[in-house]
């Protein structure tokens, strides 16, 4: 039989239904298909479906799966390609690169559980989809004759967001890049604290979307920090500027120090400015309106010490685990990151040390130590 990929010969209709007798009638893989979540098939050497687990009935929409057994992974999935060519799934010139066929090729051939990411085309009806589905193949002996074992892991969503990921960091880089060379000839044409403010605040967001590249990336750790001298002015100057019309500022009153360390800092501006703004960031979202929070730095032997004070308590509770990562108070996903990031950029990238007490009649106490070197 003619095919450009895996053979195209099927099972007889009463090898089919011996095959299936076998499946059905085996504990061992009826307790498979029962107990393991996720998406299960069994398959013959034929690469015809034999058995399913009731999430992959669930997932096609039926209760019977009568009338899927006998065809091939391809065919039951709806794939657009399953029918190019009389044999089908397998058959065609585009099951070559198809992850699900390859997986299935390499298990019978004995080598061993092969999992492979096969892009599939669906079609039904008028409705066409993209998938990206995970299959991870392996062969099972039942009677003395080999059987596949398949696990499918629908990764759709997550392929889409790395993609979707990569793209926006593609174009925000650009973007960011323009933007940054536009404030900088804005400052060598306008010597206003204007022109200066709007440079900085293009320097903060190129530096942010380096930081997030490697967030998103699992790499967060290889980010290599710069190392610049700064002062207490020269950041509570930045700081300044970012709250001076911030939302959560809005009738409240930041209490600035009236003097200053004279210590110079070695770090990255950047970094230390994203742990203390996330600082006073807190504090003010925990003070209700007319109330204050206070800012002020303290010199250490080997420290600049960044201080930020308001009145509201942490409950105990949330104490133990104002650090950990995905844990907040506020509701929705992707929140509990801001003081996770605040411990982990300023004691793992900075050197530094964060920390925090707090108390009904102290109020609450935030610490940041930036070491000198």
């Amino acid at each position: 039989m003619d095919t450009h990929f895996a053979p195209a010969e099927r099972a007889t209709d009463d090898q089919l239904q011996q095959e299936i007798v076998k499946v059905t009638t085996s504990a061992v893989v009826q307790e498979l298909l029962h107990s393991i979540g996720g998406l299960i098939a069994v398959l013959d050497e034929h690469r015809q479906v034999v058995g399913l687990n009731d999430s992959f009935l669930k997932t096609l929409g039926i209760d019977d799966p009568g009338p899927v057994l006998g065809l091939r992974l391809g065919e039951v999935l709806g794939c657009v390609h399953s029918k190019d060519e009389p044999h089908g799934c397998g058959t065609t010139r585009y099951c070559s690169t198809c992850g699900a066929v390859i997986a299935m090729v390499a298990a019978l051939k004995g080598e061993g559980p092969v999992e492979e990411l096969c892009s599939l085309s669906t079609s039904k009806g008028d409705m066409t989809a993209e998938y990206a589905i995970m299959v991870r193949a392996s062969t099972l002996k039942l009677e003395g004759q080999t059987f596949i074992l398949l696990f499918l892991h629908d990764v759709t969503v997550e392929h889409l967001r790395a993609a979707l990921e990569r793209t926006f960091f593609h174009d925000m880089g650009n973007m960011f890049t323009g933007l940054l060379g536009a404030s900088q000839y804005l400052v060598r044409e306008d010597k206003s604290e204007m022109a200066a403010m709007i440079h900085r605040a293009a320097l903060r967001l190129h530096k942010e979307l380096e930081i997030q590249r490697c967030l998103f990336k699992n790499d967060f750790l290889e980010y290599r920090p710069s190392r610049d001298d700064t002062t207490a002015g020269e950041l509570l100057a930045e700081l300044k500027g970012i709250f001076a019309k911030h939302d959560a500022a809005t009738d409240k009153a930041m209490i600035l120090p009236d003097s200053l360390p004279l210590l110079s800092v070695k770090t990255d501006k950047s970094l230390a400015l994203r742990v203390m703004s996330n600082m006073v960031l807190n504090a003010l979202e925990a003070t209700e309106e007319h109330g204050e929070v206070k800012l002020w730095f303290e010199q250490e032997p080997d420290a600049l010490q960044f201080c930020v004070w308001n009145e509201k308590a942490i409950p105990d509770d949330v104490q133990c685990r104002i650090f950990q990562r995905s844990f907040s108070t506020k509701e929705g996903a992707g929140r509990g990151v801001g003081t996770f990031s605040m411990q982990l950029i300023g004691e793992k990238l900075l050197g530094g040390k964060v920390s925090f007490s707090s108390s009904t009649t102290q109020g609450t106490l935030f610490k940041f130590q930036i070491p000198v070197h």
